[in-house]
């Protein structure tokens, strides 16, 4: 069975050698009782642990069942010591942290067993050595001899063939130690039981063989044993043995609780850097949350805008900012000059580009790419939308377009700057900050994540639209207009006042909810405005009718509020801005029902003939120098018609709002002001002035009518403008007049007549300036009485014209879109970085277009936003990267005293190394139980430091919002606390590695030795 062939075991110490056996060969039987004595230091507990495999001969073989051991790996001596070897030492050698029954089952668990098997096999062991009741008790609980019982019940429980026993009564008594020879020898019966001992009376009493040593010698065997033949090798197949990493984590926890203190300590002082990263993670989660918050929000204020007529404003801000793309083609040794201020210039004096928006529609409705980067892409169609209120009792109040919103668009619309004016176009672009019906974004989801639903709900349908006030539910003074609370006349008359120094005089709204919700407006078409008259065969334009617009309000389609609306109080900008938003489904319905009307089909089925009078287009061949016609521009300018002096040609001048101050103007009557114009005119002037003034107070006009007072205008208006403003026309002027009562009208002209406008002084008679215009009739008589009077011949009749310019211009006159044809497209990103990948697509876009020789096709789009925080969360990044680097120093410290500590634990629990390998834990297992244990550690030092960062969050969030109002700042985010303690934890593994090693390669017998 075993069998040793001139073992030879030498120890180097310095230079010289320590030989403790010399030679020895000796075999046993399969069952027998061995003693083995000696004087100290003669080699028996060598011997032992030689036979044992916890120690290594130097020369010789090992032969157990007939196999040599000269080829065995450190695997083989694992599963030999596990399966067919059982230890029981002198100092019992238990595991102090374990309970009995643990320390009983240890070997079970090396072997594989199954938890419910071994915990049964070790109580039946434990009972046999006589201790089936003290099972949850620690070694420290029990006596001497009960310790050497529950070592022999661990020794037994794997059922090993080999007993070694060493010393196994050196620490008892006589009593006690008789009582462990009687079951020891009792094991022998049906095993070999090897004892080294100094009592050579035990020996001859319980012996079956007695061996004598001396210095390394055997000089002595009472029984010797010669199996004769060699004996063929048995292979039994027995399993290697492996500690679960399970029993590794309850062998560490086990040790940790058994030093609380200084476990908590050092799980502390782990936790540390972890604190640091987790505060800084903390703050920058939060900033970013609410830069994000910021970024998604301004990208729904602020799309990339892609308007059918665009300034490259990316261009002129780099231009303005000296900005030079592209590489310094120069080194860095003299100074050079660059084209800043010339390329300002040639993006202010540059060709607006037209977009053509119909071919990049297509190309947005078929690429699925651009998809995952947007929140929403806003389609609009150059239609016109006329909403007013269902309350016609005061007659018909236009509540979007508001006359109001008109002349403000126009007086930004009209600005010039440095001879370059922003057109209507342009201009677009601002519209959502004064205007107050505003189309909401077409994502319900965005929507409800910036604002809460105060009443109502949001609309579902084309018709359904919800008011949107503010965080204190407060609504603009425009809004309640937009309401049709006040009416634009009422409004025109306040602003008026105030422009003139005077004060605002509005009263304060209160709205109940139930007044709201429910509220109704209707929609006139726009084609709807024009009127068939079947005796010229051409179309009236009925704007200027009460009565007509009425009726179209009374027949109109009904629009009603369903919701109120709020944004949430965390929201920093949201989607729309304006009172009353409606849906894109409106939007698209009115497109489609204004292309179903029949003067928009007539039009569309002869697209050379003017549908309004009936007369062709003029071609560029035909065409001549035309003065401005009534529908050149769609923008309305602000109150230029006070400019008007009845002069032949009106100088230059600027004005100023002090010269629309009407309201301390006395009243005049119209009699008065056509005594003035008697005063100063005469003949076809002052027929021509006073038709101008007829149409200009009378209420209604025709088609014809009005484009009379408009030419009227356009002449009076030439060469005239405002300060900071530029030219004006005479269809700005007219929509001004629409805005002004009788009254207000008349103290303008009263203005005019006494040149109180801006010190423009028409001509009179005696150039005095009165409070009311002078009536004193002037001589009108020629120098020459004698001379007869000629009378001037009369102009001939003007040639018939269109009311469009071109068939586009009627469309548009007309409020006709076409949803495959829109005039500006806005699209809203997720966040900065899809805004970044969108506007790679469109870049790419547009390398296809130049490419296939579209180069027309290529667009170019206003990204307002991106020219001002493109560069935020790179720096809030950049920031967060170097504070996080200086706190992952304390990390680092904090693993290599982790590390330090595991060498320390390494240290104090080499005896129960050397008890683990006793038992046939191989290597692996030894830097599996450590490993585990720096892995306890980390996972404690991350869960601490996770918990103390989330209780810090709490006075660092007070702190924050009280000094800048922001809440909520420092939030620690659940997957990095995860991923917090998974590094953590990694960190302390890689600490522990080094010691663990260490561990794994001390010498189980020096391991045993050590106390």
């Amino acid at each position: 069975m075993l069998k040793l062939k001139n073992i030879v075991k030498e120890y180097p110490t310095g230079d010289s050698k320590v030989v403790a056996l010399r030679g020895v060969s000796i075999e046993f039987r399969k069952s027998e009782f061995v003693s083995i004595l000696g004087h100290s230091g003669c080699g028996k507990t060598t011997l032992l642990n030689i036979i044992g495999g916890l120690d290594q001969y130097t020369t010789g073989d090992l032969i157990i069942e007939g196999k040599s051991t000269k080829d065995f790996k450190d695997s083989d001596w694992d599963t030999y010591r596990n399966h067919s070897v059982g230890f029981v030492f002198q100092n019992y050698n238990l595991i102090p942290h374990q309970s009995v029954l643990s320390n009983v089952e240890l070997a079970l668990t090396l072997s594989g067993v199954s938890r419910e098997e071994r915990r049964e096999r070790a109580k039946v062991a434990l009972e046999k050595v006589g201790l089936g009741d003290q099972i949850g008790k620690k070694p420290n609980q029990m006596s001497g001899g009960q310790m050497q019982r529950v070592a022999i019940a661990r020794a037994l429980v794997n059922n090993p063939e080999i007993l070694l026993a060493d010393e196994p009564t050196g620490a008892l008594d006589s009593e006690t130690s008789v009582q462990i020879m009687d079951l020891l020898k009792e094991i022998s019966k049906d095993r070999l039981v090897i004892m080294v001992t100094h009592n050579p009376e035990l020996a001859e009493r319980y012996s079956t063989r007695i061996i004598r040593l001396v210095d390394g010698k055997i000089v002595s065997d009472s029984d010797p044993y010669d199996s004769g033949e060699e004996q063929k090798a048995k292979e039994k197949g027995k399993k290697k043995p492996s500690m679960s990493f399970f029993t590794a984590l309850s062998l560490s926890m086990n040790n940790l609780l058994t030093k609380k203190v200084r476990t908590f300590l050092t799980s502390f002082a782990g936790s540390i850097g972890i604190i640091g990263i987790a505060l800084i993670l903390s703050l920058s989660n939060g900033f970013q949350a609410y830069i994000d918050a910021i970024q998604q929000e301004t990208l729904t204020s602020y799309p990339i805008s892609v308007d059918s007529a665009t300034m490259d404003m990316t261009s002129m801000a780099n231009s303005m900012t000296g900005i030079t793309p592209g590489e310094v083609d120069h080194g860095l040794d003299k100074v050079y000059s660059n084209t800043m201020a010339a390329d300002m210039m040639e993006s202010f004096t540059s060709e607006i580009w037209s977009n053509d928006l119909v071919k990049f529609k297509e190309f947005l409705d078929n690429n699925d790419e651009i998809g995952q980067y947007v929140s929403s892409i806003q389609y609009s169609y150059g239609g016109t939308m006329n909403i007013y209120s269902a309350d016609t009792s005061d007659g018909a109040n236009q509540v979007y377009p508001s006359p109001l919103i008109s002349m403000m668009e126009s007086m930004m619309g009209s600005m010039n700057f440095g001879g370059l004016s922003i057109d209507s176009s342009t201009m677009s672009s601002y519209e959502k900050y004064y205007n107050s019906w505003q189309e909401l974004i077409n994502n319900k989801e965005l929507l409800t994540t910036q604002y809460d639903v105060v009443e109502g709900a949001f609309p579902e349908k084309y018709n359904e639209v919800v008011l949107i006030v503010d965080k204190n539910n407060e609504i603009s003074d425009l809004a309640i207009q937009g309401l049709g609370i006040m009416s634009s006349k009422e409004m025109m008359n306040t602003y008026m006042s105030m422009m003139s120094g005077g004060e605002y005089t509005g009263e304060r709204h209160e709205i109940e909810y139930s007044d709201i919700i429910g509220k109704t407006f209707k929609i006139v078409l726009e084609p709807n405005f024009y009127s068939y008259n079947s005796e010229t065969g051409a179309y009236d334009d009925m704007h200027g009718d009460e009565e007509y617009t009425k009726k179209l309000v009374d027949d109109g389609e009904e629009i009603k509020i369903v919701g109120i609306i709020r944004p949430k109080d965390d929201s920093l900008m949201v989607t729309t801005i304006g009172a009353i938003g409606y849906t894109s489904a409106l939007t698209e319905h009115i497109v489609s029902a204004t292309n179903e009307c029949e003067i928009v089909k007539k039009q569309k089925a002869d697209p050379t003939v003017d549908v309004f009078t009936g007369i062709p287009f003029k071609t560029e061949e035909t065409s001549t120098t035309e003065t401005p016609a009534a529908t050149e521009t769609a923008a309305f300018t602000p109150p230029t018609v006070t400019s008007l002096a009845f002069t032949g040609e009106a100088p230059k001048t600027s004005f100023t709002a002090n010269s629309f101050d009407f309201s301390k103007m006395e009243p005049v009557t119209e009699e008065e002001i056509y005594a003035a114009i008697d005063k100063n005119y005469s003949g076809e002037e002052a027929k021509k002035y006073k038709r101008t003034v007829e149409l200009m107070l009378k209420s209604t006009l025709t088609l014809d009518e009005r484009r009379e007072l408009i030419g009227y205008l356009d002449e009076m208006l030439e060469g005239q403008e405002i300060e900071g403003m530029g030219k004006v026309t005479g269809q700005q002027a007219y929509s001004f007049l629409q805005m002004m009562d009788k009254e207000t009208k008349l103290k303008m002209l009263n203005a005019i007549m006494n040149g109180q406008m801006g010190n423009v002084t028409p001509p009179s008679g005696d150039g005095s300036n009165t409070t009311k215009p002078s009536t004193d009739k002037p001589s009108q008589q020629p120098s020459n009485p004698s001379q007869p009077t000629v009378e001037p011949e009369p102009e001939p009749e003007p040639e018939p014209e269109p009311l469009a310019k071109s068939y586009e211009e009627a469309l548009e006159l007309l409020g006709a879109g076409d949803l495959s044809t829109p005039t500006s497209i806005n699209i809203y990103p997720l966040d900065f970085e899809s805004k970044d990948k969108i506007s790679e697509i469109i870049d790419k876009y547009n390398e296809d277009m130049k490419a296939n020789g579209n180069e027309k096709s290529a667009i170019k789009y206003t990204d307002y936003i991106g020219l001002l925080l493109s560069s935020v969360t790179k720096i809030v990044n950049i920031i967060s990267y170097v504070l996080i680097s200086f706190v992952a120093i304390s990390l680092v410290v904090s693993s290599i005293m982790i590390g330090i500590i595991t060498y320390i634990s390494v240290l104090e629990r080499t005896k129960e190394i050397g008890i683990l390998r006793a038992i046939g834990a191989s290597k692996r297992d030894i830097s599996r139980v450590f490993n585990a244990e720096t892995l306890i550690v980390g996972f404690v030092s991350g869960a601490l430091g996770i918990g103390i960062t989330v209780l810090l969050n709490i006075p660092i969030n007070m702190i924050i919002e009280h000094l800048t109002g922001i809440a909520h700042v420092s939030q620690l985010p659940f997957n990095g606390a995860i991923i917090l303690v998974a590094i953590s934890m990694a960190l302390t593994l890689i600490a522990g590695l080094i010691p663990s090693k260490i561990a794994s390669r001390k010498d189980p017998v020096v391991a045993l030795r050590t106390e």
